[in-house]
């Protein structure tokens, strides 16, 4: 295996609850209020719908989709979701520090050193907004029968502590059957006095909607049988994910940065009131740390 590249899941679309819209002769993020799941082209006019986001709403009867049907492709919460502190060079795009809010991995004179990491509301290297928590969640849609997954990005410390908490706690209620349980992400808003009492729009995860958690578990014991039977093996699977992840300093490939420094790290200037979520962030390891004494086996 080739040294220093990070192997990810395979990814064949996207799923986002923001857009780049043009004001003023700027491309800036912009919030949305429904999902919307496209593939990884584009064209002149943004990304290109996948045909799944038609799908959806057609068999939902909306306009506007705020619910998805998803599985995920590993147990382990931290397969699923990985979220750290990233902090980009705004003229080169390049990624120069890394961290999980104890250590960091940072780009120097020297090269590549390790230090410590205090988060990126306490970090005098990364102030101004320039560090934010940066999040990628893999999941399958619409029981996708192969591996293929969808990402969702997010800078927004909503969605990746309550998609933490919901996959630690359906994982623990199910006896470790996370990736076998049928469920979906939905969108969710609220206000605080920091989003001036505006719509903040956040991503959650749930029981899919006709069944109760009871059924779920059971509809996943049955699902999990059913692979042993074929020989599928999920632990098998889960080594070679953290192996693939851990073959990497970082998972973001020199081709995504562009997009993603235009949708969640524009110049702090255009930053002020665009963003999906609100960024008053605590380091991920204290949110970890916490959910797991509600799991100690986790």
């Amino acid at each position: 295996m080739i040294k220093g590249l990070a192997i990810t899941p395979p990814v064949i679309g996207r799923i986002s609850i923001g857009r780049v819209i043009e004001k003023n002769g700027q491309r800036l993020p912009s919030k949305d209020d429904q999902f919307t799941l496209t593939q990884q082209v584009q064209n002149k006019d943004g990304w290109i719908l996948h045909p799944l986001d038609e799908q959806l709403r057609k068999d939902q009867n909306t306009e506007k989709l705020r619910t998805i049907p998803v599985r995920m492709l590993f147990n382990d919460p931290e397969l699923n979701l990985r979220a750290e502190y990233s902090m980009f060079d705004r003229k080169s795009g390049r990624l120069v520090c890394v961290g999980n809010g104890t250590q960091c991995n940072r780009l120097t004179s020297e090269g590549m050193q390790e230090l410590e990491c205090p988060g990126s509301s306490h970090c005098e290297f990364g102030k101004g907004g320039l560090c934010k928590l940066y999040g990628r969640l893999t999941v399958q849609v619409n029981d996708e029968k192969d591996l293929n997954s969808f990402i969702f990005r997010t800078t927004g410390y909503n969605s990746i502590r309550v998609l933490l908490a919901r996959m630690m706690y359906y994982n623990a209620l199910s006896g470790g059957l996370l990736a076998y349980l049928s469920l979906q992400l939905r969108l969710r808003s609220k206000s605080t006095t920091m989003s001036h009492r505006t719509p903040i729009y956040y991503v959650d995860l749930e029981v899919a909607n006709d069944m109760s958690l009871e059924d779920a578990i059971a509809e996943a014991k049955a699902r999990k049988a059913q692979r042993d039977e074929l020989g599928l093996d999920q632990a098998a699977l889960e080594v070679a994910a953290k192996n693939g992840f851990a073959n990497g300093l970082a998972e973001i490939s020199d081709d995504d940065i562009p997009d993603i420094m235009e949708e969640f790290y524009p110049h702090p200037q255009q930053d002020e009131g665009t963003t999906v979520e609100a960024h008053n962030l605590q380091p991920v390891t204290a949110l970890k740390s916490r959910l797991k004494q509600h799991n100690p086996q986790q």
